[in-house]
């Protein structure tokens, strides 16, 4: 089957996968100017992979999404034709005393809607010096079992170097979608089936707008901000959370003496580098916890916008010949292997059957 898919990023990339891998011709077009450059969400995030913790503002289907995908991420990082970075060594939440109110809130949130085997773990301040023998200060600390994280750089570059076959078009922005059709300005494309996974790229939306596909085109971005820190001589063995007053910031540990701090979201659509207010505030934060960063050199910023819709959870819409996803929000590492194989799966063998 010939399809046609609309966007490069996480989604697209996993698509062309799959799709390439059981034998169809694909077709891919981005206006990103290669397969490295930076546009797409996927890029700007630290890849953590965190079904529990992400129960704060997400529902169990969310969570399901998170366990299918760490087990498909454990199939599918293996196959790739670089090596890219994969650790489930569970990830922990920390808090400072002063903070503790607005801390147990939170995990006590989580508690109520964890099952058993995922609920946040108390640690005693003995067993988290064990556990990351360079965080000094939070006096509260929980571990999230069964959680973990990838390199997202990695990630990307191997899912679209093991998807070598498909008919990748870069520098070409998608300008109208139709079942069976991708318009890229003076040219139309015909396909047996389209995928939009264009996120933000989604609106405005032009061309075919059946009333059942505007939830997908009704996107907004979030911004998300990240700090790469070359710290030689740090150990981190495993994603950290510090529940602050003003953001849940992360650090999440890299190849090559790198940690990378962010914030999970801010809703905000400005994609202007980051402020000095949040590289003091995000750092000072990280530093809190990991004092021996202070010696880190600071080596890459970079800001992005996360696709979301209303209610900030994922959606797939489908109809014969063309299927839309979108909303992923700030799960896209976390989800995305499970909703395209849900996206895959929902097709019938008389609507263009997607199975090998």
């Amino acid at each position: 089957m010939k399809i046609g898919i609309a966007g490069a990023g996480l989604l697209g990339r996993l698509l062309t996968l799959i799709l390439t891998q059981q034998g169809h011709q694909v077709s891919v077009f981005d206006p990103a100017n290669s397969a490295t450059a930076r546009g797409a969400a996927g890029w700007t995030a630290a890849g953590m992979l965190s079904p529990t913790a992400e129960l704060e503002c997400a529902d169990l289907n969310v969570f399901q999404y998170g366990l299918r995908s760490i087990e498909r991420w454990s199939q599918i990082i293996p196959s790739l034709p670089i090596q890219v970075s994969l650790s489930t060594k569970g990830s922990l939440m920390l808090a400072h005393r002063h903070d503790s109110g607005a801390a147990q809130r939170t995990i006590s949130l989580l508690n109520s809607k964890a099952p058993e085997a995922h609920k946040p773990q108390t640690l005693t301040t003995a067993k988290l010096a064990e556990l990351e023998p360079d965080i000094h200060g939070p006096s509260l600390a929980w571990l999230l079992p069964n959680e973990g994280h990838l390199n997202t750089v990695e990630a990307m570059e191997g899912l679209y170097l093991a998807a070598a076959s498909a008919d990748w078009h870069w520098g070409t922005t998608i300008t109208d979608i139709a079942p069976g059709q991708l318009g890229t300005g003076a040219q139309t494309w015909q396909f047996d089936h389209v995928f939009d996974v264009r996120g933000t790229g989604a609106r405005p939306a032009s061309g075919y707008q059946p009333d059942n596909a505007v939830a997908c085109q009704n996107v907004r971005g979030v911004r998300g901000e990240i700090f790469w820190l070359h710290a030689p001589g740090v150990q981190l063995n495993r994603p950290v959370r510090l529940m602050h007053p003003r953001h849940c910031v992360y650090m999440v540990p890299r190849r090559g003496d790198m940690v990378v701090v962010g914030a999970t979201e801010i809703e905000s659509e400005d994609r202007s580098p980051v402020s000095l207010r949040s590289t003091v505030e995000l750092l000072a934060a990280a530093h809190s916890v990991i004092p021996a960063l202070a010696e880190a050199r600071l080596v890459h910023t970079e800001t992005n916008l996360r696709p979301a819709l209303v209610d900030n959870l994922p959606r797939i819409e489908h109809e014969a010949g063309l299927t839309r996803i979108n909303g992923l929000f700030r799960h896209g590492w976390l989800i995305a292997p499970a909703v395209v194989d849900d996206a895959l799966a929902h097709f019938s063998e008389h609507d263009l059957s997607l199975r090998a």
